[in-house]
């Protein structure tokens, strides 16, 4: 069973808590199943890697890990702060994401 979500991938999305409260950053990768999103530049860990061909040193690298998607807000179109997340049909019927702050729709 999949759970509509109030985030996308590529929506640019704001921390609201943990250890990287207050910064933003764009949506890489959302998993539905665990409520949990990839969120560019936030959240980093380290992770040890073994020589590969993108890293033929190895070695510890940087990398974003998942964080719940209860602590991120979706930034407004129109004044780009954090805001919820409403539904509604559109002229056709369609359902649209749309900004509770400013009513501006989300692409």
């Amino acid at each position: 069973m999949s759970v509509k979500l109030h985030i996308k991938k590529g929506d640019v999305v704001y921390v609201n808590a943990g250890d990287s409260k207050g910064q933003q950053g764009k949506v890489l990768k959302v998993d539905a199943a665990k409520k949990r999103a990839v969120v560019e530049g936030v959240n980093m860990c380290k992770k040890a890697t073994k020589p590969n061909a993108q890293n033929p040193q190895g070695g510890i690298v940087e990398q974003e890990a998942p964080i719940h998607i209860s602590n991120l807000q979706v930034l407004d179109p129109k004044s780009g702060k954090p805001t919820r997340i409403g539904r509604k049909a559109d002229a056709n019927g369609k359902l649209v994401r749309y900004a509770k702050k400013s009513g501006e729709e989300i692409k």
